[in-house]
């Protein structure tokens, strides 16, 4: 990554969270320099696929960051409350289902786009649906988003296992994907360049790897695990993570600095989420330790390895 990023504020941590609202205040709080980048931004931004994990906190950050400007949020909306939540904080949501084309089309077109969508879990049994999330639904964006300038969202998954002490993969290290999710994923990000090659696009390609807040990652399962006193499956014993607002703020951070303040520069690939891997047996004690004594220690099942994902 490079070293002009735009900045986060120091993450000094509240003595604890008191609920989820909080939790979210926190997370979408904007630094000077990220409201200055957005206020200097040309043209207004749309979120596509807005309705995942990252995408309603990315949507609010970028909301109060930006508040002169129009935030669009397009998704399926399938979760009850989130539209009326993230319409309630100003973002402008719009119903879309984006394997449809003609939906697409009807989109409004707005200078700066992320793009969020894609599919992970339930990969098994219904391949079909997920390359055409992974590979058709980019390129069909792609085609009609090619007067914006695009950030899109792809996947550390696409990067071979590693070995520890190598530090973990690099932005040019050569994609390995195992399996049919990740070569997906090398599909979406090929449609982007291929599209961005053909139109000359400008546009970042952010290889995220895995997410973690207070709600959801590796982190939270484990501390689940060992509050249930269940197994905990080390098998691959370690992973690479992000803390989930450091991610958001590379994300817009880097897209302003980087892409949306040029034009015709075409796509260029972005790396988040490189740091040390996280040891989980080490992880898992400590968390015993926060959690109290009388919960038994967690036991590892299977071997460690020394692989990371």
């Amino acid at each position: 990554m490079h070293s002009n990023a735009i900045s986060s504020p120091i993450d000094t941590w509240p003595e604890h969270f008191i609920d989820e609202d909080h939790l979210e205040e926190y997370m979408t709080t904007p630094s000077a320099s990220l409201t200055a980048a957005l206020r200097d931004l040309k043209g207004d931004l749309m979120v596509l696929g807005v309705g995942g994990k990252m995408g309603p906190t990315l949507a609010r950050l970028a909301r109060r960051a930006a508040p002169d400007k129009q935030i669009f949020g397009v998704a399926r909306f399938s979760e009850a409350g989130l539209r009326e939540k993230l319409e309630a904080c100003g973002v402008e949501c719009i119903v879309a289902d984006l394997l449809e084309q003609d939906a697409i089309a009807r989109l409004p077109k707005p200078p700066n786009v992320i793009f969020m969508a894609g599919r992970k879990f339930g990969t098994s049994g219904r391949e079909d649906l997920t390359w055409a999330m992974n590979v058709l639904v980019p390129s069909l964006v792609a085609e009609a988003f090619k007067g914006s300038r695009i950030v899109a969202f792809s996947t550390g998954n696409v990067y071979p296992f590693v070995r520890i002490l190598q530090g973990g993969a690099i932005e040019t290290t050569v994609p390995e994907p195992r399996g049919s999710y990740a070569t997906s994923c090398v599909g979406r990000e090929r449609m982007f360049e291929y599209f961005s090659r053909q139109h000359g696009t400008s546009g970042r390609l952010i290889r995220l790897n895995y997410a973690i807040d207070m709600r959801y990652g590796v982190l939270h399962d484990i501390a689940q695990k060992v509050l249930a006193g269940n197994d905990i499956d080390v098998t691959a014993g370690h992973a690479n993570v992000i803390w989930h607002r450091r991610g958001l703020w590379q994300a817009l951070g880097q897209a302003a600095a980087h892409c949306w303040h040029r034009s015709g520069n075409g796509l260029a690939g972005r790396f988040v989420g490189s740091a040390p891997a996280v040891r989980l047996s080490r992880r898992s004690a400590r968390a015993h330790d926060r959690l109290g004594g009388g919960l038994g220690q967690p036991r590892h099942a299977q071997s460690r390895q020394r692989n990371a994902l």
